[in-house]
């Protein structure tokens, strides 16, 4: 449901931009697309923490996974998810559109992204490039991080397995999980983290768009 709305919150306005010539979106739908997409994009990197804590349960403590994962737990690290998604969605979005924008209004991305909208901007955009720096070690280094040491204790408990057929198990439980963390989480860093080097700036659309719609 969560990549279904992601991706809805994007193509349709893509796809309209590539249909012809006129490549233009509101200033009210400029505010709404990018506070839903950062909000969906946001929830995105705590639910793929709590898969891979989810992953790490269910390969490293299968007898106790039952009892772990329990019903009212799942309620609770969904709820947090969601909440915590648009509560940094709404600080963003604020921020960004207090920000006196130049007056030709062209932003060089194909959706409203803050870094494309802080580009625009005719002010000293310093202290929002430091809050999103902070916002995207919340938001994405810390995440990372913790999906990186649950599958290192997943890794550890794989190599003590003795069976062919026990080891492929955990694969299969594992795999799709950890091609869409490496896909979103290694563009997203691209766009959000990587020093403003000219590489990112021309590369930063099309990265923009892998992880929107090609990784969802």
């Amino acid at each position: 449901f969560l990549d279904l709305c992601f991706t809805t919150s994007v193509v349709p306005q893509l796809l309209w931009n590539l249909k012809g010539p006129e490549k233009t979106i509101s200033y009210t739908g400029c505010v709404i697309q990018l506070y839903i997409a950062l909000g969906l994009g946001s929830t995105e990197c705590i639910l793929l923490t709590v898969m891979a804590y989810d992953r790490f349960s269910a390969i490293c403590r299968p007898l106790h996974y039952g009892v772990i994962m329990h019903p009212k737990l799942l309620w609770q690290l969904a709820s947090v998810a969601w909440i915590s998604g648009f509560v940094e969605s709404t600080v963003q979005t604020i921020l960004v559109f207090q920000l006196p924008l130049c007056s030709h209004h062209m932003v060089d991305d194909f959706m409203c992204e803050e870094p494309a909208l802080i580009k625009i901007a005719c002010v000293d955009t310093t202290f929002l490039e430091n809050e999103l720096s902070v916002a995207s070690v919340l938001y994405v280094v810390i995440p990372l991080g913790l999906i990186l040491v649950s599958y290192g204790c997943i890794v550890r408990s794989v190599l003590r397995i003795k069976s062919v057929e026990g080891r492929r198990k955990a694969s299969g439980t594992c795999g799709s999980h950890m091609i869409v963390v490496v896909l979103f989480y290694g563009t997203l860093i691209s766009v959000y983290i990587q020093p403003k080097s000219k590489y990112t700036r021309k590369h930063s659309k099309f990265l923009t768009v892998f992880y929107t719609v090609v990784t969802p």
